[in-house]
């Protein structure tokens, strides 16, 4: 069987270009995300190439997701690859003025969610001496910016996390690539701006933000490199960006 790679956050953005970019690429998927019929969907769609699953669960749910991955049949269970992709924003305002339930759902999804998935998953690579465990951080990880205390915060654990796992896991012959994209047209305003359209439609205007093809186009090549190489760190801005609230819009 060829390789086999766990998305979560697969139904959309960045999951759902990651997931078309491996199934060009051969690679059999397992698809996770909290909406079925989005699923299906591109599960209809990618298995004319290749062989795919799907799981329904949400990644900050500790029992829906050991549930879900282990009712993985055996010819399912050998993962070669991580992508680590669900999570969110909620909010945008002054720590004083935060949310406290925004904040309970970023962390949620960001850092235990996470770490729910790779808790399930990394045994069976530890075991079988292989695997790659690609992590989606964000420039907000590595540069804090005002009015985002938290959500960076989250993301700032994300890189903590993946420096961390490649220190206990590369002696398991376990690789670990942190991705920290700058601004990506996707849900992802409009999550964090509770579907406010117009709001969300702002941040990307003036400027050709990246698209999520490019994300997966970086996390193609990272988990396509030799045994030799490890690409441990990719950031990724727009072109008109310089920093994560920096943007040269026209």
């Amino acid at each position: 069987m060829s390789r086999i790679a766990l998305i979560t956050g697969a139904s959309s953005g960045i999951g759902k270009a990651t997931a078309t970019a491996f199934a060009n690429n051969g690679i059999n998927l397992i698809l996770c995300g909290r909406r079925q019929e989005r699923l299906d969907s591109l599960q209809e769609h990618l298995s004319k190439k290749v062989q795919v699953t799907t799981l329904k669960f949400d990644v900050s749910n500790k029992v829906e997701v050991t549930n879900a991955i282990n009712s993985l049949t055996d010819e399912w269970k050998s993962i070669d690859i991580l992508v680590n992709n669900a999570g969110n924003a909620h909010g945008l305002s002054a720590i004083q003025d935060g949310d406290v339930d925004d904040w309970d759902t970023m962390i949620d999804s960001n850092v235990q969610g996470l770490l729910y998935v790779s808790k399930s998953i990394i045994p069976g690579m530890v075991e079988r001496a292989k695997g790659h465990i690609v992590n989606l951080s964000s420039v907000a990880g590595k540069y804090t910016y005002a009015n985002g205390a938290v959500y960076c915060a989250s993301k700032a654990a994300v890189e903590a996390l993946s420096e961390g796992m490649r220190l206990d896991l590369t002696q398991h012959g376990i690789k670990i690539t942190n991705i920290a994209p700058g601004a990506v047209e996707t849900e992802f305003s409009l999550v964090r701006f509770k579907g406010d359209e117009k709001r969300a439609a702002k941040v990307y205007e003036g400027f050709e933000p990246l698209q999520p093809e490019d994300v997966a186009d970086a996390i193609l090549y990272a988990v396509n490199t030799p045994p030799r190489v490890t690409i441990a760190d990719i950031v990724l801005y727009a072109g008109a960006q310089s920093a994560p609230t920096v943007i040269h819009r026209k």
